[in-house]
């Protein structure tokens, strides 16, 4: 089958899936808010007796302070260590043995917690999170050893990672003055000096009811399940408004350069460059050629750094939608005994290629439909639907955002993708960190 024969039923299967969940979501999702701020979203689905739920809190490593860096992942941990009525362990316990699942994640933007359970569990899964939403428990000993816990996750990911430390290196570079110069993580020493009363202080600020978002999608009536909810978040008071955080990053006035020296099997790099935030008029633009430059086999770094000039090992790349502007970033894994200079100038050779002439009609269209497809298919599951309306409800502030985006993604053209592609990877704009091998003639 050729290239254009795919790309049309690719095209096809695109815009028949779409007008059929755009219309799902456009009638049954229903918003309701409770006196102390809290959002809720519902989606009933009964093709299943399952239902998905997310609880997404406005905050991230973004909120935190020199000091208490890492504050935000480390309350993801706690989150699942006891409170009031269900113990220390009892909430995994407890999901657990009535057939359930749980897990979460922290970013520089978002705390997101999820379940995945049977239908008829609904009581007892808003009854716990209700609980730990309000009661959330922090015994010295209990802290002292999550703590510990988190420690050893920064040990495993950044210290003793060669690609999680510079990634470290190019943020803390690349930012000199915003909070996403500092790993989600956070810092050792901050992690060292975290005290209990900075802990009750973050769970009043950022856990408090008008700071999140919950989302139920699956087997439910969405009138019985307000009801729970009233019942069991009701009476959880609102917290202080969490304080702004100050976007004061200066404009970086020239190429910046980190060097690490470590013991390594072959070299480490990273380039990034600062792109706008999550309302940013380039961001579907980005979007395209994170596609183009950094995903599948075929794309062009790959073809040229690995396929052809056989420099790297593997690459990777991209940048987040955040509430901040924030870093499109590459990764390469320098092929052993080749100079990480040549792949640098390989990169360069690339990104100028497509600052002068975009992407070909077959990359642009690839990527429009592969973005639009992807899109889509986070919406087949209960937890892909969940995820995709807190994360923009919690990002925009309306779900219904979610909308436009493969509107915004039909609307990239070549020549947008050349300008943002020029506006962005300016050669003095560019951070690069590199991890070379110690004792390394490179």
């Amino acid at each position: 089958m050729n290239l254009i024969i795919r790309l049309f039923l690719t095209s096809m299967l695109v815009l028949c899936f779409s007008v059929s969940v755009s219309a799902e979501f456009a009638h049954n999702v229903k918003q309701f808010e409770l006196d102390n701020g809290l959002t809720i979203l519902m989606l009933e689905k009964h093709t299943a007796p399952v239902i998905s739920y997310y609880t997404f809190f406005k905050v991230g490593s973004r909120n935190e302070r020199p000091g208490i860096t890492g504050i935000s992942h480390f309350f993801e941990h706690m989150m699942f260590n006891g409170a009031k009525k269900y113990g220390p362990q009892m909430f995994d316990l407890m999901l657990e043995s009535n057939g359930g699942y749980s897990n979460a994640y922290t970013s520089n933007n978002l705390t997101v917690y999820y379940e995945d359970f049977s239908s008829s569990k609904l009581e007892l899964i808003v009854d716990m999170e209700s609980d730990r939403m309000e009661h959330l428990a922090f015994e010295p000993k209990m802290l002292e050893s999550e703590m510990g816990v988190v420690k050893e996750e920064r040990r495993v990911s950044i210290d003793n990672d060669n690609s999680g430390i510079i990634w470290e290196e190019l943020s803390a570079t690349a930012f000199m003055a915003h909070s996403y110069s500092w790993p989600v993580l956070g810092w050792m020493e901050d992690l060292n000096s975290i005290t209990r009363e900075d802990c009750l202080k973050y769970h009043r600020t950022y856990y408090a009811p008008n700071n999140a978002v919950v989302v139920i999608v699956g087997d439910f009536k969405a009138d019985e399940a307000l009801e729970l909810m009233k019942r069991y978040f009701g009476n959880i008071k609102s917290g202080p408004p969490p304080p702004p955080v100050v976007r004061n990053e200066p404009e970086q006035r020239g190429p910046r350069r980190v060097t690490v020296d470590k013991a390594a099997q072959y070299a480490h790099l990273m380039r990034g460059y600062h792109v706008g935030d999550k309302d940013s008029q380039d961001l579907h633009a980005l979007e395209v050629l994170q596609f183009i430059l950094t995903t599948g086999e075929s794309c062009r770094l790959n073809q040229t750094l690995v396929n052809d000039l056989e420099l790297s090992l593997g690459l990777y790349g991209g940048f987040s939608w955040g509430f901040d502007p924030s870093l499109f970033y590459f990764y390469f894994a320098v092929t052993p005994g080749k100079d990480y200079h040549d792949v640098e100038r390989a990169v360069d050779s690339v990104l100028a290629d497509i600052i002068q002439n975009g992407p070909t009609d077959n990359e642009l269209e690839k990527a429009k439909n592969s973005l639009t497809a992807n899109f889509y298919k986070g919406y087949k599951t209960n937890n892909g639907t969940a995820h995709e309306l807190g994360y923009y409800q919690t990002l925009y502030g309306d779900w219904r955002t979610m909308y436009g985006f493969v509107e915004q993604v039909k609307a990239v053209t070549s020549e947008s993708v050349k300008k943002a592609a020029a506006k962005y990877f300016k050669p003095t704009k560019a951070t690069t960190a590199v991890l070379i091998p110690e004792g390394s003639a490179l």
